[in-house]
C-alpha cells in the first residue's frame, strides 16, 4: 500500500512518525553500544583474571610447572586469554559493523527526511497561498456582482421619476453599466482562477504529495531494513567467534585431560627422594649387664665404649620425623672448631674448676683432636634451617640430599653444556665469515673477526673448566649414591654390627662432634641421622613430642665472658649461671641452656659445672 494514496491528509503523522523511527534507530545504536561496552570490560576482566593466576618467575612456580596438573592449569588461562580476546573482537566488529554504520546512516537518514518534509511544507504552502487567492477572487467576483445589482437598481428608479433629468438618467445608466462590466470581468478572473485552482490542487494532492510521501515510504522502508540488517550483523558478530571458542574450549578441555595424576606422584618422588639410606634396625640394650658391672667398669675406656654404643644406637633413630625443630637446629649447628682455650691471665687453678678433667686439655684432647680433624676433611654441614629457607648453598651442592644434589648438579650441567654449544655455533659462524673475507677482502677485513673469535675461544675454555668441575662433582655423587644391593648389603652388615663390639677408633669416626652421622672418611659429608647427644634411653617419646626437651642434669658458672660467635654456640657472660643439658662428650664443648627457646655450646673449659646427684648416679 502507498502512503500517497492512502495518507494523502496525514502530513503531520507521518512527519511525527519518521521522526519516531529515526529516535528508535538511536536507541538501537546505543544498545550496541552498551553491548560493545560490556564485551570490552568483560574481555578485560577476563585477561586481568588469567593475568592474576599465571605463575609468577619464582622457584615455587617453576617447581610447579614440572606437574601435570599445573600445567593443565597453565594452559587453561592461555586458552582463557584466548577467549577473552575473542571478545575482544566482538567488540571491536560491533563498533566498525554496526555502531559506525549507523551514526553515519542516521545523519543521512535525518539530512533525507528533513528535505523531504521541506518539500512537502512547500507543496503545502503553494496549494494554500492559492485557496487564498482563489477565495479572494471569488469575494471580489461577489462584490462586484452586489455593486452592478444596486447600479442597475438604482438607474431603473431615476428613468421612472419624471423629475429626474434626462442627463441624470443617463449619468445613472452609464454607471450601472461600468458596474455591470465590472462585475462581469470579476467572474471572468473568478472562473479563470478557480479553473487553474483546481489544477493545482489536483496536482498537489495526486502528484506532488505522493511523490514527497512515496519518498518518505522508501526512506522508512531503508531504515526498517538496515535495522534488519544491522540486528543480524549483531547475532553474526557473535557467530563468527564461536568456533574459535569452541577451540579455547576444545584446548580446556583437552588440557583437562592431560592431567595425569600417576605421573604427577611419581614427579614428587623425584622432587623431594634424598637418596638416603632408610635407618637401620634399632639394636637391642641389655640393661641387666648393669648389675653385673665391676669397679674397673666405670674407666674411661668403658665411657669411649657407651659412647661408641649410643653412637651405633643413634643411627637408626628416625631424625627425619623429629617434630622439635629446635633440637634438631642446635644439634645440627654445633660448633665445628675446637673450643678457645680461657683467657691465659686469669687461667683458674685445677682445684678451682670442679669439671677440669671434661676439659678439653686433659685426656679427652686426642678424641676432640680426631673429631676435628675428621670434620675438617669433610665439607662443613650447612644449616638445615637455611636450607628450608631456600638459601643460596655452597656451589657444588653439598648442603642438598644426595638424590637432589645430582639433578642439581645434572642440570647446571646441562646448563653449561648447552652454553658451550651456542659458543661454539657462533665460532664456526665467525670462522665462516672470515673464510668468506680471505676470499673475497672487498666484504670485510679478516683481521676484524679475530679479537671475536678469541674472546670465544676463552669464553668455551672457561665453560668447559667449569662444566669438567661439575662432571667431576657429579660422578662423585653417582659413586657415592647407595644402589638397591649396597643398601641390602649395608642392612646386613649393620645387623652383624649390632650383635658384636665396636671399636673406638670406628666409633670415633663414624660420629662428627655435632652428633650428625656421615660416611666413611674417604666419602662425602652427607647427614644421615640426628643424633640426640644426652638420650640414654630408647624413648621414643623424646624423639617425637614437641614438648619434651633435653632434661636438665645440673648447672654451670661462667668463669670467663664468651661471645659466642660460631654457629651452634651461645654467649654467656662471666659468672652468669646456666642449666646444664648435655655434658662434654669428648669435644670440649658442653650444652647448656638460658630459657626454654635459647640453648647452646659453650667451651666445657670456660664453665664450672655442678651435676645433680641422680645425673652422676644415671
Amino acid at each position: 500500500m502507498s502512503w500517497g494514496s492512502e495518507l494523502w491528509d496525514q502530513f503531520d503523522n507521518l512527519e511525527k512518525h519518521t521522526q519516531w523511527g529515526i529516535e528508535y534507530l538511536e536507541k538501537y545504536t546505543k544498545f550496541v553500544k552498551e553491548r560493545s561496552e560490556i564485551e570490552f570490560n568483560y574481555a578485560k576482566q577476563i585477561r586481568n583474571l588469567s593475568k592474576k593466576y599465571q605463575p609468577k618467575k619464582n622457584s615455587r612456580e617453576e617447581e610447579e610447572s614440572k606437574y601435570s596438573f599445573c600445567r593443565a592449569f597453565l594452559a587453561t588461562l592461555n586458552e582463557l586469554n584466548d577467549y577473552a580476546g575473542q571478545h575482544e573482537v566482538i567488540a571491536e566488529n560491533l563498533m566498525s559493523q554496526i555502531i559506525t554504520e549507523l551514526a553515519r546512516y542516521t545523519q543521512e537518514l535525518k539530512t533525507e527526511r528533513k528535505s523531504h518534509f521541506h518539500d512537502g511544507r512547500k507543496a503545502q504552502q503553494h496549494i494554500e497561498s492559492s485557496w487564498k487567492q482563489l477565495e479572494s477572487c471569488k469575494r471580489k467576483f461577489e462584490r462586484e456582482c452586489k455593486e452592478a445589482e444596486r447600479a442597475n437598481q438604482h438607474f431603473e428608479r431615476m428613468d421612472a421619476d419624471i423629475n429626474v433629468t434626462k442627463a441624470d438618467v443617463e449619468k445613472a445608466r452609464q454607471q450601472a453599466q461600468m458596474r455591470q462590466q465590472m462585475a462581469t470581468d470579476s467572474k471572468n478572473d473568478y472562473s479563470s482562477y478557480l479553473q487553474k485552482f483546481n489544477q493545482e490542487q489536483n496536482e498537489h494532492y495526486f502528484t506532488i504529495i505522493p511523490n514527497i510521501f512515496q519518498k518518505l515510504q522508501d526512506m522508512e522502508e531503508k531504515r526498517i531494513e538496515k535495522l534488519g540488517v544491522c540486528m543480524k550483523t549483531f547475532a553474526e558478530v557473535n557467530r563468527q567467534v564461536l568456533p574459535i571458542v569452541g577451540k579455547c574450549l576444545d584446548g580446556m578441555t583437552k588440557a583437562a585431560g592431560s592431567i595425569e595424576p600417576k605421573t604427577d606422584s611419581k614427579q614428587v618422588v623425584e622432587s623431594y627422594k634424598s637418596g638416603f639410606e632408610p635407618p637401620g634396625d634399632v639394636e637391642f640394650e641389655d640393661y641387666g649387664q648393669a648389675m653385673k658391672r665391676t669397679a674397673s667398669e666405670t674407666s674411661l675406656s668403658n665411657s669411649k665404649e657407651g659412647k661408641e654404643k649410643s653412637a651405633s644406637k643413634s643411627k637408626g633413630k628416625l631424625w627425619p620425623f623429629i617434630k622439635n625443630k629446635n633440637k634438631l637446629m642446635s644439634l645440627l649447628t654445633s660448633p665445628h672448631q675446637p673450643p678457645p682455650a680461657p683467657p691465659a691471665s686469669s687461667l683458674p687453678s685445677p682445684s678451682a674448676v670442679p669439671n677440669d678433667p671434661q676439659s678439653p686439655k686433659q685426656h679427652k684432647e686426642p678424641l676432640s683432636n680426631r673429631l676435628n680433624d675428621f670434620m675438617a676433611s669433610k665439607p662443613k654441614m650447612h644449616c638445615l634451617r637455611s636450607l628450608r629457607r631456600g638459601g643460596s648453598g655452597p656451589e657444588d651442592f653439598s648442603h642438598l640430599p644426595p638424590e637432589q644434589r645430582r639433578k642439581k648438579l645434572q642440570g647446571k650441567l646441562d646448563d653449561l653444556n648447552k652454553d658451550i654449544q651456542k659458543e661454539m655455533d657462533q665460532r664456526d659462524a665467525l670462522t665462516k665469515m672470515k673464510d668468506v673475507y680471505i676470499k673475497n677482502p672487498q666484504m670485510g677485513d679478516p683481521a676484524s673477526v679475530d679479537p671475536r673469535l678469541t674472546e670465544i675461544g676463552q669464553n668455551i675454555e672457561k665453560l668447559q673448566l667449569e662444566a669438567q668441575k661439575f662432571e667431576g662433582w657429579l660422578a662423585e655423587v653417582e659413586e657415592r649414591m647407595p644402589s638397591k644391593s649396597d643398601t641390602q648389603r649395608r642392612s646386613v652388615l649393620y645387623e652383624t654390627q649390632n650383635n658384636t663390639t665396636v671399636g673406638n677408633n670406628c666409633a670415633q669416626d663414624r660420629e662428627s662432634p655435632d652428633g650428625s652421622y656421615t660416611e666413611e672418611q674417604n666419602s662425602e659429608t652427607q647427614v644421615k641421622a640426628t643424633v640426640n647427644p644426652a638420650s640414654t634411653t630408647p624413648d621414643f617419646d623424646d624423639e617425637f613430642d614437641d614438648e619434651d626437651s633435653l632434661p636438665t642434669i645440673g648447672t654451670c658458672k661462667a668463669l670467663y665472658p664468651f661471645e659466642g660467635h660460631n654457629e651452634g654456640t651461645i654467649a654467656m657472660a662471666e659468672g652468669e649461671v646456666l642449666y646444664v643439658i648435655e655434658e662434654d662428650k669428648g669435644d670440649g664443648w658442653t650444652r647448656v641452656r638460658r630459657n626454654q627457646d635459647e640453648e647452646g655450646y659453650v667451651p666445657t673449659s670456660y664453665v664450672e659445672v655442678f651435676l645433680e646427684t641422680n645425673a652422676k648416679d644415671s
